[in-house]
């Protein structure tokens, strides 16, 4: 069971970055072959589109995240020793854990009203709850991998490793 939670652990997001983006890719297809060549075209396909493309921004943070991959100035970080980068990748997690509470708070509301009133799509037909779900789930897995961030920060520190700084997109 281990290797599972393990795989999951380590390839989750990618895996369902792979299929919302598939998803997104193929609908998208599908309804650029109709219209063009059947000059019709239909409301589910844009919707599934616009909420997939949703899903994949969100979980896409999260994974950006778990690979400190996301977009930050680091300029700073060139000219401090390896304790004080670990102490301000830990003060930047910490930051970032705030805000993300407080989106997820926020952003769980919107659900649970869009569930007290039923509220639907206009084209799928299908409650707004499946995609609302969407912000507060990507919060939820923002904070997962910052908590793991922060635990992982806080070993190096105390074991005296440099800290993990992630995969460099332009070096």
């Amino acid at each position: 069971m281990s290797s599972v939670l393990h795989a999951i652990d380590k390839n989750g997001e990618r895996w369902l970055l792979l299929v919302f983006y598939v998803m997104l890719v193929l609908t998208m297809f599908i309804e650029v072959v109709r219209r063009e060549i059947f000059a019709y075209s239909s409301i589910w396909g844009e919707e599934i589109v616009r909420y997939s493309f949703i899903y994949l921004a969100w979980i896409g943070a999260a994974s950006a995240v778990k690979e400190r991959g996301h977009i930050r100035i680091d300029v700073l970080m060139q000219y401090v020793g390896p304790r004080v980068k670990a102490l301000l990748y830990i003060f930047g997690d910490i930051i970032m854990a705030a805000v993300a509470v407080i989106a997820f708070y926020w952003s769980l509301e919107t659900v649970l009203v869009s569930a007290k009133f039923g509220s639907v799509t206009h084209g799928l037909r299908i409650s707004q709850v499946w995609f609302l779900s969407a912000v507060p789930l990507g919060f939820a897995l923002i904070l997962f991998r910052l908590t793991q961030s922060f635990l992982r920060d806080i070993r190096d520190l105390r074991d005296g490793k440099p800290v993990y700084e992630g995969d460099k997109l332009f070096d």
